[in-house]
């Protein structure tokens, strides 16, 4: 099956043609450096590390260029308030980015630029523009002419009389058009400026997309990324300025992430339920959250729900306990058959597991090549990995058993290194027993007031206060006779592996894996 992508600008799915066979250029907007990052912030940039990941397995040469903006409003609002230099600030970020990447598996790109580093190119692009009739200056600074570029909206799909008529844009009675964008802005006093032909200054932020992505993949390249947030105006803008300056198209797929909600609501500091990367990290494990958010398809949202996550650490937990006890039977019987699988001296069930054995590439590809579905892929994986803990239970010690063994698992383990997953050794993955504990009431009791028992084994000293209340709400509403939301209560629990036991007793909680 061949390779096709949803493209944002086309509304659809389309096969995958490269501009140059066998290579493949890609562009996807980083962060503005100037704060720690978020949880939606690991949703794009893993989901674009297994894009190029794939890309690879696939046999393509990835250029992969993905930016930093190290110069903007909110990066000197930021350096002002701290009373630091505006260098400092974006350095700071920077290494706190990488750092969370690194946890989180995701490979650096061959390319990341700074804007700062890349003027002389953003001032040429600039002033071609103009040279072009495309912008035009005002007091210093150079907006772009957006009624000038005739298709302009048709990524978002929208055109330029609706954007017109619903435009929030602050009045500019200098803007021959209050949806024209800046290019180049006039330098104020006290923030950091660079001499132009216009006088000092600093760049707009859409000029520094086009002028970087050109610089390293050309005027034409194949894939542009960065989440659904950005389609309006940000790459909208990045066509219009690129393709009036080349007279050609710029990228040919133009690919986004969906959003990231928490408990079903969008995620916001403003409402209290904003995550970033380390925090997260504090509590999982980087792969648990690797499967988490390759758990739905890319373009949907993903709700970051405590249940959900849980779900993703009880899978990853029994694909290492798998990876653990395979490698240890591989470790006790060796390498096998020393040509490899024989089929013949295979019993029927392992015969029946070499035959699936030889579609499951094939699977795997086919989920990809359907526009990256890794949410199809990854249950793919667990049925593999279901079958080959069922083979382990039944394996002796015949090198043709072992040999079928070792090559099932280092199918998964391709196909692991491609989504990320299983990049740990056995040995330094947490793994957890089996949460199959009882506790009556009291003990819950005795852990929240004492922090003592059992039970602490199980949750931390907040868990521990949240689970309380919510046993405390659902005995006044069993009290009230108020059925649905005890109910509700206890299904809500019971999502996150905890189950509820009314006894003569009391309340007895169970902790399943």
């Amino acid at each position: 099956m061949a390779l096709k992508i949803y493209n944002t600008l086309t509304q659809k799915k389309e096969l995958f043609h490269p501009l140059r066979e066998g290579k493949v250029g890609m562009y996807v907007c980083g962060i503005t450096a100037y704060d720690l990052c978020h949880v939606g912030h690991a949703r794009a940039f893993v989901v674009f590390d297994v894009i190029s990941r794939y890309l690879k397995y696939r046999g393509y040469e990835v250029t992969y260029v993905r930016n930093f903006t190290d110069i903007d409003d909110k990066i000197i609002a930021r350096a002002q308030r701290e009373g630091a230099g505006c260098e400092e600030v974006v350095g700071r970020y920077i290494e706190r980015f990488q750092q969370d990447m690194a946890a989180l598996r995701v490979e650096r790109p061959q390319v990341e630029p700074r804007v700062t580093e890349h003027l002389p190119e953003i001032i040429e692009l600039i002033q071609g523009l103009i040279a072009k009739g495309y912008a035009y200056p005002v007091d210093g600074d150079i907006y772009y002419a957006v009624e000038r570029f005739p298709s302009y909206g048709r990524l978002s799909g929208r055109n330029l009389q609706e954007l017109q008529a619903g435009a929030r844009i602050e009045v500019d009675a200098r803007k021959a058009n209050p949806l024209d964008f800046a290019l180049w802005k006039a330098g104020k006093p006290g923030e950091p400026a660079w001499d132009s032909p216009w006088g000092k200054g600093r760049p707009g932020w859409h000029i520094e997309c086009s002028a970087m992505s050109m610089k390293y993949l050309g005027e034409g390249f194949d894939i542009h990324g960065g989440g659904q947030d950005l389609i309006f105006p940000h790459h909208e803008n990045e066509i219009a300025q690129s393709e009036a300056y080349t007279g050609r198209p710029f990228a040919r797929y133009w690919v986004h992430n969906g959003f990231i909600n928490i408990n079903q609501e969008k995620m916001s500091k403003s409402a209290g339920n904003f995550f970033t990367i380390a925090e997260i990290l504090e509590r999982y494990h980087p792969e648990v959250i690797r499967l988490f958010l390759l758990s739905k398809h890319y373009r949907s949202p993903i709700d970051f729900a405590p249940q959900h996550v849980e779900q993703s650490h009880r899978g990853l937990n029994e694909l290492y306990r798998l990876r653990r006890q395979l490698e240890e039977v591989l470790k006790e019987r060796g390498t096998g058959m020393p040509g490899g699988i024989v089929v013949e001296a295979l019993n029927d069930e392992e015969r029946s597991l070499y035959r699936e054995l030889q579609l499951w590439r094939g699977r795997f590809e086919e989920a990809m090549d359907n526009d990256f579905n890794t949410a199809r892929a990854l249950g793919y994986l667990f049925q593999w990995g279901k079958r080959l803990g069922q083979l382990l239970e039944g394996a002796d010690g015949r090198p043709a058993a072992v040999s079928l063994l070792r090559e099932a698992w280092e199918e998964m383990l391709g196909v692991g290194r491609v989504l990320g997953l299983f990049l740990s050794a056995p040995a330094d993955y947490p793994l957890e027993e089996e949460r199959g504990a009882s506790f009556a009431w009291v003990d819950l009791v005795a852990a929240v007031e004492r922090g003592e028992g059992e039970i602490c084994r199980w949750l931390s000293p907040d868990e521990l206060v949240r689970l309380k209340e919510r046993i405390v709400r659902r005995d006044h509403a069993r009290q009230g006779k108020d059925w649905p939301e005890a109910d509700r209560i206890r299904e809500e629990l019971s999502r996150e592996g905890i189950t509820l036991e009314d006894t003569p007793a009391g309340t007895g909680i169970r902790f399943r894996g």
